[in-house]
């Protein structure tokens, strides 16, 4: 049986003050914008980004591996779970959708 080959990911969470969804990025800051995210393109580097977030529990919950692809002004998302993420919580305006209005 053959594995599938490694698709690109980025690594998100949400923030533990607001909820809202964050990526992280190459230089280790938690962006409210999927725009700023680390692509990642090695499965190996992934796993240990990926660790790097979850030992950030006073910062961040809930992180994993989500699948995007490069695009024109950053890495997007490849899923519509992630795609909902990046505009932000659906039940009040605020966070992202606050910063749109």
């Amino acid at each position: 049986m053959s594995r599938r080959p490694f698709a690109a990911k980025i690594v998100t969470a949400n923030c533990l003050r607001s909820g809202e969804a964050v990526w992280l990025t190459a230089d280790d800051r938690w962006s409210p914008d999927m725009a700023d995210a680390e692509l990642i393109e090695d499965e190996a580097v992934a796993d240990d980004r990926l660790l790097f977030a979850l030992a950030q529990g006073d910062r961040v919950v809930g992180a994993y591996l989500a699948d995007a692809r490069p695009g024109r002004d950053g890495p997007e998302p490849v899923h519509f779970r992630e795609a909902f993420r990046t505009r932000g919580p659906s039940n009040h305006v605020h966070g992202k959708q606050e910063r749109r209005v």
